[in-house]
């Protein structure tokens, strides 16, 4: 009984409720359980009374049911929410005449409870009026999205005399929702990209007043999710469930639950899907979405369900096989396991990864055909995602940074007129004030992605969204685009570090996805990434793999243009899971190589494992690994970070993050030796005179001193050293050449060290 009273008693809210669908399902859920508890009940009484079968009685209007008024909505759409309010009033009464058929409702039939409110769910304000300019007192307008043609190019641009006014919002604020005890939702999905065009500049600025504790970045949806989790801090609410698509787990969407779901928090993630397909009924296109479930735990553990097999049977249709885990903790990336978002920054890995280049205009990039025609000291090679997929360059970029308007067309007189005619027309007509003053330069110049791959011959790049995780080398004259993050270092030691199955494991656990396809997130995948502590033999076995995988790739695209890294992967998963090579397959692998690919990532496995001292892992499998390596790199990430707060920080590029750090840095053990910490010896022997003894000297000394040396660094070491540089520098190069010693360029600087896989 206690049970009945509760259920006809509690309140269900949906906040962006449309046409009330799922006010329509959950009020036909609530109701087979009500006719449930009230079967159960005359099973426990026995016997059937007069008094009891009067409760249950249909044509009583006193008696307490399930009913309407316990289902709320909130909707902007005036005709959605009369809809809505009907809707309720229909299952309520379908479900009525299926119970007891013929017999009529208690009177009135329909009641008039206003359920539905009439409004914006998110944002509430006391009207709008004219937005006017203080000092002039005009109405601020904007454009209204009327083209015109270009008179010179004959593009299509924004015409600048349609012009409507601006209004702006009085008062904005957060809204107010009603009192409900859960709340189950499907808000509106609008993302980062197209939240503007969707909302309208005002109405967007507007929100981010009222919400300051929100990210700009973070999706429309998040509001929703952040309302309802503040309702539930302040205990006016039980549990909320909303479906939101999988970008929840994007970085800045992740913030929001991650800042209000703490460990210690009463409150958690209950039961999550964190990818499910959907098919958008507005777009008709389909998209994956997200379920996520929040409130205080009450004895069964959080629950994440995957779904493991989809099997289409039309475009709205679907079969789906799930796998339900039972965890000790949901993540807020819907991941169970160990507690990723606890893992902090490092400084170690600052100031070297960036993502790539905005431009802010098509305008700027052109084929060969125009590079020859203007100012080819502007031009640059440049690569997008798909020419990095592909292997091939097939567009140019104009780049005047870091050139003010004068100097720009002082120097590049053509390339700076086609950039008046193709871009500045499209700057002159965005909100970004910066990138309309400064319309000859990119939207984002990146300044320290450009500072720090100055100097250096090459760096890696990898694609930020991508269906597989590759890291690659790439000139130091191209110019990178937004599609795509650019790692300031060219040792292939790290190449093989980020490339092996312990940062790709740890990157697609920390990033986020885009519908299907994973997210490299700098901020989560690459800052707080702790490398290994490795000795200077197994840096050099794992930077000669590098530079294998990435020759190999490149080698394989250069005698096969057809050939892309996505098919080569393809083709390397199937083998991976034993799957039979189609006589398509066996073609395509005699031309890519994926069994030698196969091999190259095998060896690279296993040697970061041993870097990282994991050999116990060699033998398991890497489904069996995945929360064993995620486990130790939170707590590697912890004990890096205790370091760093004690003075004692592992640099990437030492001399280049920290060059006025790098004479009082603490040397560690396994560590390389900052070159300015190197000292000059007490006793200083003469740089001998003949060939063969100038080899001799220089093996010796680099073997008995396992640091990286410099020629200055190696000169100093003898009495008449400075007048013998040229002839060091040569026979260094000798050195190497025999295998003796490995040399690593940064910038314009080498550092020589002893292989340790060289013979005496």
């Amino acid at each position: 009984r206690a049970f009945l009273e509760k259920l006809q008693q509690i309140r269900i809210l949906d906040p962006a409720c449309g046409s009330g669908n799922f006010l329509y399902v959950t009020l036909d859920l609530l109701k087979t359980l009500e006719q449930e508890v009230q079967t159960r009940l005359l099973d426990v009484l026995g016997k059937v009374t007069t008094d009891l079968l009067e409760e249950f009685d249909p044509r009583l209007a006193g008696r307490k049911q399930v009913n309407p008024s316990q289902f709320l909505g909130i909707e902007i759409n005036p005709r959605a929410a009369a809809i809505a309010e009907l809707v309720i009033w229909i299952g309520y009464l379908q479900w009525h005449f299926k119970r007891y058929g013929t017999t009529p409702p208690p009177e009135p039939i329909l009641q008039d409870f206003r359920n539905i409110k009439l409004g914006d769910a998110v944002l509430a304000d006391d009207g709008r009026e004219l937005d006017v300019n203080a000092k002039t007192g005009k109405v601020r307008s904007r454009w209204g999205g009327r083209t015109m043609r270009h008179p010179v190019t004959g593009e299509d641009v924004p015409d600048p005399s349609d012009q409507v006014p601006i209004y702006r919002f009085i008062n904005p604020r957060p809204a107010v929702w009603q009192e409900a005890d859960y709340i189950v939702s499907n808000p509106p999905f609008i993302g980062k990209s197209r939240r503007r065009t969707a909302l309208g500049d005002e109405y967007l600025e507007c929100l981010f007043k009222a919400y300051p504790q929100m990210p700009d970045g973070a999706d429309f949806v998040m509001y929703w999710w952040f309302h309802a989790i503040n309702l539930i801090k302040q205990n006016k609410l039980k549990r909320f469930g909303f479906i939101t698509t999988n970008s929840i787990t994007q970085i800045l969407n992740r913030q929001v639950i991650s800042e209000n779901i703490k460990d210690d928090s009463e409150y958690e993630i209950l039961w999550a899907i964190p990818d499910h397909p959907w098919v958008d009924t507005e777009g008709g296109a389909a998209v994956r979405i997200a379920m996520t479930v929040v409130g205080k735990r009450e004895g069964q553990l959080p629950t994440i369900v995957r779904v493991i097999q989809e099997e289409r049977q039309d475009e709205d249709t679907a079969n789906l096989t799930f796998e339900y885990q039972n965890v000790g903790f949901i993540q807020p990336n819907l991941r169970g396991g160990a507690k990723l978002d606890q893992s902090k920054p490092l400084q170690a890995n600052t100031s070297i990864c960036s993502v790539g280049l905005v431009l802010f205009g098509k305008g700027f990039l052109i084929d060969e055909a125009k590079r020859k025609s203007i100012e080819s000291e502007v031009c640059h090679p440049f690569l997008s995602g798909r020419d990095l997929i592909n292997g091939v360059l097939t567009d140019w970029v104009i780049d005047f940074y870091p050139l003010d308007e004068l100097q720009a067309q002082r120097k590049a007189p053509l390339a700076f007129q086609h950039l008046m005619e193709y871009v500045k027309p499209q700057r002159d007509q965005i909100r970004d004030s910066g990138s309309r003053k400064k319309w000859w330069r990119f939207g984002r110049d990146k300044v320290e992605m450009r500072s720090a791959i100055n100097g250096l011959t090459r760096y890696i790049v990898t694609l930020e969204v991508s269906k597989y995780r590759n890291f690659f080398f790439v000139s130091s004259d191209v110019r990178p685009d937004h599609t795509l993050i650019a790692i300031a270092t060219s040792d292939a030691y790290h190449l093989g570090i980020l490339s092996s199955d312990i940062h790709i494991i740890w990157s697609l656990s920390t990033g986020s996805t885009l519908e299907d396809r994973p997210r490299y997130n700098k901020t989560r995948c690459f800052d707080p990434f702790p490398f290994p502590d490795a000795t200077l033999e197994q840096k050099e076995k794992i930077r000669q793999l590098g530079e294998r995988l990435d020759n190999h790739r490149k080698r394989v695209q250069a005698q096969h243009p057809d050939i892309t890294i996505t098919g080569m992967y393809n083709l390397l998963e199937k083998l991976r899971k034993g799957e039979e090579f189609t006589d398509k397959d066996r073609e395509y692998n005699n031309k890519a190589l994926v069994s030698t690919l196969k091999q190259i990532h095998d060896e690279l496995d296993n040697a970061v494992l041993e870097a990282y001292g994991w050999e116990d892992l060699k033998e398991k499998t890497k489904e069996e690994n995945e929360e064993i390596i995620l486990e130790r790199l939170v707590a590697l990430n912890a004990q890096r970070a205790e370091e760093e707060r004690n003075g004692i920080i592992r640099w990437l590029r030492p001399e280049y993050q920290a060059p006025e750090e790098v004479h009082t840095q603490q040397t560690l053990e396994g560590v390389t030796k900052p070159e300015e910490a190197i000292a000059i010896p007490i006793e200083q022997k003469t740089f001998p005179k003949l060939p063969k003894d100038q080899l001799a000297a220089i093996r010796d000394l680099l073997r008995t001193n396992s640091h990286e040396w410099t020629v200055e660094q190696i000169s100093s070491q003898f009495k008449n050293g400075k007048k013998y540089k040229a002839a060091i520098s040569e026979n260094l190069e000798r050195l190497e050449w025999f295998g003796i010693l490995h040399c690593r360029q940064d910038g314009i600087i080498k550092y020589w060290e002893c292989s340790p896989l060289s013979i005496d």
